[in-house]
């Protein structure tokens, strides 16, 4: 407890909690993962009963189950068919997926109907009763093994019953990045398995065969059925051109209209024409501009790419030099000056004539280039009128030879596959083959009973985990000391083992019994040592401390108090004991803590010693009326400051500060808030209130006591 000139400061003082980078608060108190482990090993009755009831079960499903065997053949499935000859009628390109595809394609084949069928009047299969239905129950009802075949080829009942239950025996995969496919039959008998493993391979590999020799023939017959017709339709459109070529006199040369080629020349060089006439008209109207401004035709391209000019320019350039070297040297009058300047006025009229003769080319070529574009163009001109009467026919002639290229090429198209696929009738192309033969298996495929057991155990323990961790969630509750100082913000000072609670007929039991008291005794021991040397002590004022719990820890909360009560006592302190709990139903006739709050009462009149002057006893006292709040915390005040001429340490009981509201004058004014919570069984909403009320009531809660159920261990 402060000193009583600190309590003087006034009412509104607070004890500040523990800094928050030691004890991060998380006001949800969820659970950290290192910490399910609790949960699960509370509830561990739960989940060994649950994996023991699906194990058992698992176990008597192994032994009633009568034996099934698998057998399993393996066939290699090249998506690239052989190449025997060009254009099969079956494409062998591979997807780009390299060909998964087609084989996955394959292993549907496999199951399908027809390759089944195949499979059942090879081994005569409808006529076994474990697949044709035929048992005790279809005798009765007067069914027979095999229903006689049909005329036109079709299932009989007995064969289609027979299919539905092999296909659900069928198991047909491929393993991954490979063209191997395991085909797998489970019946009965080892013997009977390997032997219809080995006879759906085997009509797998006549189907494909078949398939492809129906498929080769069906396309060659239809080939050669349009031949005749495509022939006709050649001649007809060859005699078509050239009876169109003949009546409009269309002559051509190199497949190509003699006047069609005659008037590309001409408009390819008109293009080049005219393109040389825009550059010259270019470089004249620069040359006018620069004559319009007074100045010479110096900077134009033609200009600065004359060599003529370009030595006049460096012969310029050294007499301007040496005219500055000699006015450096001499002065401007010196004699040799004058003749360096009519040299160089010499030199540029020379540039000016050059550069008026280049200017004066640029214009010849500029109107020769003229001419020439208009001798093109009126040779172009010419030469379309000559050509658009040519150009009328030659459309109608273009589209009559399209229509000859276009049958030709369909006819010779047509020829040619209808020879090639009368000769792949009789060829085998698939790419396919047997490379394991399924063998009787000595040990059967099911029930694995033992497998069956240990993943009935480990999902009995899941499941266990999950309904353990689901009940916990539903209702969270207080797991760890981590979990209580990241929630309520406060370090916890102890775990003590449960024990019994305080006799009913007498509140205060300072005494203990039995080893495990005085092992909670020394633990509560060292939590006041923990509480009180955490910060300096007064040397006038009794260091105050005041318990209280969740709404559900009574008993508990009133156990720890007085253990704490009788470890201050061993200690050599002095103690008060107040039982502010006043809200639990029980009146006290004479004066007490409300009676100090509301000023009827001084501390002498409210306490009691018990066995000398180191322990007094103060109860609740009557409840007449709640003390005023500002009132309240003054006689609180005063009561504790009272309390240091006499005693070390003041510990009240403070019971539930959700329902025992009236004691908040007290709350304010204690030093030490000490909240007692049970693992595993004080719920975190109760501990959020019970927090959130002393914080309320105008003190954080600044300690933590937990109590281990069933002691520690």
């Amino acid at each position: 407890m402060a000193s009583l000139a600190a309590i003087a400061q006034g009412p509104e003082e607070t004890v500040q909690p523990p800094p928050p980078e030691t004890y991060r608060r998380r006001p949800d108190g969820a659970v950290e993962i290192s910490e399910l482990w609790r949960i699960l090993w509370h509830r561990r009755a739960m989940i060994l009963a649950v994996a023991g009831l699906l194990t058992g079960l698992a176990l008597a499903y192994g032994l009633a189950t009568s034996p099934l065997y698998t057998a399993s053949t393996q066939i290699l499935i090249d998506p690239r068919d052989r190449n025997v000859v060009n254009n099969d009628v079956n494409p062998s390109t591979v997807s780009p997926d390299g060909g998964l595809a087609q084989i996955e394609s394959q292993t549907s084949v496999i199951q399908s109907g027809s390759v089944l069928i195949r499979a059942i009047r090879a081994t005569r299969l409808a006529e076994d009763s474990e697949f044709n239905g035929a048992g005790l129950l279809s005798r009765l009802l007067g069914r027979v093994v095999a229903d006689p075949p049909t005329a036109d080829g079709s299932l009989t009942p007995a064969e289609a019953r027979t299919l539905a239950n092999l296909r659900r025996r069928v198991s047909v995969k491929r393993a991954d990045k490979v063209f191997v496919v395991d085909v797998a039959v489970t019946t009965k008998e080892a013997g009977k398995s390997a032997k219809l493993a080995n006879a759906i391979a085997e009509a797998y590999l006549a189907d494909q065969a078949d398939s492809r020799s129906r498929a080769a023939t069906e396309a060659s017959e239809a080939l050669t059925a349009r031949l005749d017709e495509q022939r006709k339709r050649v001649e007809a459109a060859e005699n078509a051109v050239e009876r169109y070529r003949a009546e409009h006199n269309l002559v051509a040369a190199s497949g190509r209209l003699i006047s069609d080629q005659q008037l590309s020349e001409i408009s390819n060089q008109l293009s080049i024409a005219q393109a040389r006439t825009a550059a010259l008209k270019s470089q004249v109207e620069q040359l006018a501009q620069q004559r319009a401004r007074g100045g010479l035709a110096g900077t134009s391209s033609e200009a600065v790419q004359s060599s003529v000019i370009g030595r006049l320019r460096e012969q310029e350039a050294t007499l301007i030099q040496r005219e500055a070297d000699l006015q450096s040297q001499f002065g401007p009058r010196h004699p040799a000056i004058g003749a360096v300047q009519n040299q160089l006025a010499h030199l540029r009229r020379m540039i000016a004539v050059e550069i008026e003769r280049v200017a004066q080319s640029v214009r010849t070529d500029y109107e020769r280039a003229l001419g020439n574009e208009k001798l093109l163009s009126d040779k172009l001109e010419a030469l379309t009128r000559q050509t658009q009467g040519a150009d009328k026919a030659s459309v109608r002639l273009r589209e009559l030879q399209r229509d000859l290229d276009a049958v030709k090429a369909v006819y010779a198209n047509f020829l040619l596959r209808a020879q090639e696929t009368r000769e792949q009738a009789s060829l085998d192309t698939t790419n396919a083959r047997i490379i394991s033969l399924a063998q009787p298996p000595l040990q059967p495929s099911w029930p694995p009973t033992g497998l069956l057991a240990a993943a009935a155990a480990a999902l009995g323990l899941g499941l266990g985990m999950g309904l353990a961790l689901l009940r916990e969630y539903a209702v969270p509750r207080l797991l760890s000391p981590a979990q209580a100082e990241a929630m309520i913000g406060a370090p916890v000072i102890a775990v003590l083992p449960s024990g019994k609670p305080a006799p009913a007929r007498r509140r205060w039991n300072l005494g203990g019994s039995g080893a495990s008291a005085g092992n909670a005794e020394a633990d509560a021991g060292l939590a006041l040592l923990r509480l009180f040397n955490s910060g300096p002590a007064s040397a006038t004022a009794a260091r105050s401390l005041l318990v209280t719990s969740a709404s559900s820890g009574d008993s508990e909360r009133e156990r720890v108090t007085d253990l704490l009560a009788a470890a201050a006592i061993r200690q050599g302190e002095r103690v008060l004991l107040i039982d502010a709990n006043v809200e639990r139903g029980r009146q006290d006739a004479g004066r007490g803590l409300m009676d100090i709050l509301r000023g009827e009462s001084s501390l002498d009149e409210a306490i009691q010693f018990e066995g000398g002057k180191d322990v007094a006893l103060m109860s609740g006292g009557r409840r007449k009326a709640p003390p005023q709040k500002a009132l309240g915390r003054s006689f609180a005040m005063r009561m504790l400051a009272d309390a240091s001429r006499h005693f070390d340490v003041v510990i009240a009981d403070a019971g539930a500060l959700t329902t025992n509201v009236t004691i908040a004058p007290l709350v304010g004014m204690a030093e030490e808030i000490v909240l007692v919570a049970q693992l595993h069984e004080t719920r975190l909403a109760d501990v959020a209130k019970a927090v959130e009320a002393a914080r309320i009531m105008g003190r954080a809660v600044t300690a933590t006591i937990l109590v281990e159920p069933g002691g520690r261990g």
